[in-house]
């Protein structure tokens, strides 16, 4: 007895919030509405058994199956660490929109042509044109410089970039900031500092269920400088490796104050980047993450 099926489908995309609850094991959860992507599928099957005239004019269902699609904003998408995230989240797929005063880099690859590249100032941008859609941002902002200019750029600029995101209804704020190196407390109080954990408080107060905080020591990496690469990772690499094998001979050092400034073990870009990407991906990565817990989250987006 011999039996035929046939199916036949179409795909359109349709736009519209829906509400998510967003749980979690560290924290209470809490429901928002975000702006996913909606796919209708029209499928026409028809079968028919032995002897029968097999039906074409059946008519279509329509499925409606609502598929998540990632839309991520990079603030300081061209530099060091930004330009990473930016590579490494076009590799798995996901739109990217760079915002940076300098707009689109110098530097070449076929990844670079995939990012959306915008010249800006978190103080002054239209919001409008960045975050329109995204399901994440994420902050490299951060520099050194006198007192005032460091809270300036380390904490001012984050809080203004939390505050929009969170207007804009955007899901998720993710913050590269700094290790503490175990510095004392007056050390501590630098505006470098001071401006970090400004930042920090910002994402956690408007985020508490999905923001999240990174904190790397020394970042390693080929870091382009204009026409110069800079190849950190002629440092940074084995010292990575040499602190990782001893480290069980210097955790009693650590209660030593400004200890992690030499035993800190430096953070590969490219393993930043891709914790990055796991804090984007899995709605359970929230909070503040260490130099290990960093480390570990990349290892999950590597496999």
């Amino acid at each position: 007895m011999a039996t035929s099926f046939s199916c036949y489908g179409a795909v359109s995309m349709l736009r519209t919030p829906t509400p998510l609850s967003r749980l979690s094991t560290f924290r209470s959860p809490s429901v928002s509405t975000i702006p996913n992507r909606f796919y209708k599928f029209r499928v026409k099957c028809s079968h028919a058994g032995a002897g029968v005239v097999d039906d074409s004019r059946s008519a279509p269902i329509d499925v409606v199956a609502d598929v998540k699609s990632e839309r991520v904003v990079v603030l300081g998408g061209s530099g060091f660490v930004g330009s990473a995230i930016c590579k490494a989240a076009v590799s798995k797929g996901i739109e990217v929109i760079s915002l940076s005063r300098s707009g689109r880099p110098t530097y070449s690859g076929s990844w670079v042509d995939q990012v959306t590249w915008k010249s800006g100032d978190v103080f002054y941008v239209n919001w409008d044109e960045v975050l329109t859609g995204a399901t994440a941002v994420v902050s490299t902002i951060g520099g050194v410089g006198s007192e005032e200019q460091m809270l300036r750029i380390n904490g001012e600029a984050n809080v203004v970039a939390v505050n929009a995101a969170k207007e804009y209804g955007v899901p998720k704020f993710i913050l590269i900031s700094v290790h503490d190196y175990n510095l004392p407390s007056f050390l501590l109080s630098s505006a470098y500092f001071t401006g970090k954990r400004k930042a920090e408080s910002e994402v956690l107060s408007k985020y508490p269920n999905s923001g999240v905080v990174l904190r790397p020591a020394f970042i390693y990496g080929k870091r382009k400088v204009g026409d110069f690469e800079i190849p950190l990772d002629l440092i940074g690499e084995p010292a990575e490796r040499i602190l990782r094998a001893i480290e069980n001979f210097t955790k009693p050092l650590s209660s030593i104050p400004a200890s992690d400034l030499l035993l800190a073990p430096p953070v590969s870009v490219d393993d930043l980047a891709l914790a990055v990407l796991n804090a984007v991906v899995d709605d359970d990565f929230f909070g503040i993450f260490t130099i290990e817990q960093i480390k570990e989250a990349a290892a999950k987006v590597k496999v």
